[in-house]
């Protein structure tokens, strides 16, 4: 059984806590207001979820979720995660999170950013192209002809292989984009980002629809950097 950790427990990180305790993991959440603001969706979850300080979230996760707005992304604590499995589903809205230049001018990625101020930790991409109710509705069992499928990037193998594991036993399979300087691909103002999980014809979010790993190859293949745009 495998400890899943979560800096941030809103939207993605609740419904990720959900889908990870209902195959069979163990969840420990945590926030930037403290383990008592938890108390009803640890109660929600059920027995194999509890509340923690972020810190010692991050220490008991086998593989940790940052989930935060990007603009905080420095205040994820550095020394629990070393050699840690890191999954980063934050974005960069400039509007929320201030200009940062380097993401402004395409030089780097928002995963980059992470992946620097955690030099020591494996970091992974993954879940910040999907609305948190599709993620939450669109989960199949292996071999499901209408599995969706979630991008990943990373620049350590065997970290991306533990994340493809984990996205295989909630109920997905896994379009390996490279390393995290290609997680432009499936960032904001992309094909990849949102648009693949909604239904045609419907306007966002929407109905949930199925984003097999062809079709979201596909998008991913023929994106253009925004910047370059």
């Amino acid at each position: 059984m495998t400890t899943i950790g979560f800096i941030g427990s809103g939207h993605i990180g609740g419904t990720l806590a959900r889908l990870a305790v209902d195959a069979g993991h163990d969840v420990v959440l945590s926030n930037s207001r403290g383990p008592e603001t938890l108390a009803e969706l640890v109660q929600r979850l059920g027995p194999h979820a509890r509340a923690a300080t972020p810190a010692d979230a991050a220490a008991a996760g086998d593989i940790v979720v940052v989930t935060i707005p990007l603009k905080a992304y420095r205040e994820v604590p550095v020394e629990p995660l070393r050699g840690t499995v890191v999954i980063d589903t934050n974005n960069y809205y400039s509007q929320r999170d201030g200009h940062i230049a380097e993401l402004d001018d395409g030089s780097t990625t928002s995963s980059e950013l992470l992946q620097a101020h955690l030099p020591d930790s494996r970091v992974v991409k993954a879940f910040n192209n999907i609305q948190y109710g599709h993620l939450g509705s669109l989960q199949r069992p292996a071999g499901s002809s209408d599995r969706s499928a979630i991008a990943v990037a990373g620049n350590d193998d065997a970290a991306k292989r533990s994340v493809v594991e984990f996205l295989d036993s909630i109920g997905y399979d896994a379009v390996d984009v490279g390393p995290l300087s290609e997680g432009w691909r499936y960032q904001p103002d992309t094909p990849a980002y949102g648009a693949p999980y909604v239904a045609p014809g419907t306007e966002f979010p929407g109905p949930g629809h199925q984003a097999t790993a062809e079709a979201l190859k596909e998008r991913l293949d023929v994106a253009v950097r925004p910047s370059d745009a």
